[in-house]
């Protein structure tokens, strides 16, 4: 699908741009293969009962062989879907870690819920926004039960269809974390959706800022994710 709005691209991009090529940025996880699943039009507008047809169908593909490890999710809303929770249930019957934006309205979603980040599942991550100074980001959600971790997501610089640009978000946070999956995912191919939650959470920085705003009160390390055991 052509990305129309940028958005989609810019996340892919820190996820898997390429490395030492010279050009442009390096993503997160080199070498990781992306399916990119449009359900938002030009204006970045969509609905649950389309986000969840773009989960299933990646479930549908993991079951056809096409090795679906992660889904990285930067996008939701404060209204619960039972179609929606369904369907990440599903990925999780199937071993795919699902990675969330917490959301940018500066609230906490242990009183307030943004979904699909607040859903109480266990192959969920929720990830909160820092910036260059280890702070959280005056937009970003956060919650010391409802999300995980942060992860950088202050001016961004990233690829977008024609070139590159910087964006501010928990939606530049996710793909962060998505990309550090990625990575011990690739480490360790035989591992389950779950080991590589605990190995990313246990690896985390710990930031003094971060007590009391996220569960783990740490920003991701992926050199920290894969070392841990």
């Amino acid at each position: 699908p052509y990305d129309d709005n940028g958005h989609g691209t810019h996340c892919a991009g820190i996820i898997a741009a390429g490395a030492d090529n010279g050009i442009g940025i390096a993503g997160v996880g080199e070498k990781v293969r992306v399916m990119a699943l449009k359900f938002l039009d030009s204006g970045g507008s969509g609905s649950t009962g389309d986000a969840s047809e773009a989960i299933n169908y990646a479930v549908a593909a993991k079951k056809n062989g096409i090795p679906v490890r992660v889904i990285s999710a930067s996008w939701g809303s404060m209204e619960y879907s039972r179609s929606l929770f369904k369907a990440i249930f599903t990925a999780r019957s199937h071993d795919i870690l699902f990675v969330a934006a917490a959301g940018n309205y500066g609230l906490p979603n242990d009183v307030q819920p943004f979904y699909p980040a607040s859903y109480p599942q266990d192959n969920i991550i929720s990830v909160a926004a820092t910036d260059d100074n280890d702070h959280l980001a005056s937009f970003s959600n956060y919650g010391w039960k409802a999300v995980d971790l942060a992860a950088p997501g202050v001016s961004i610089l990233s690829t977008v269809p024609g070139g590159y640009a910087m964006y501010s978000g928990t939606s530049m946070a996710a793909p962060h974390v998505a990309g550090v999956a990625a990575l011990v995912f690739g480490q360790d191919p035989e591992a389950s959706f779950l080991t590589v939650k605990r190995r990313i959470l246990s690896g985390v920085d710990r930031i003094p800022s971060l007590n009391g705003k996220v569960a783990t009160g740490g920003r991701l390390n992926a050199a920290g994710a894969l070392a841990a055991s």
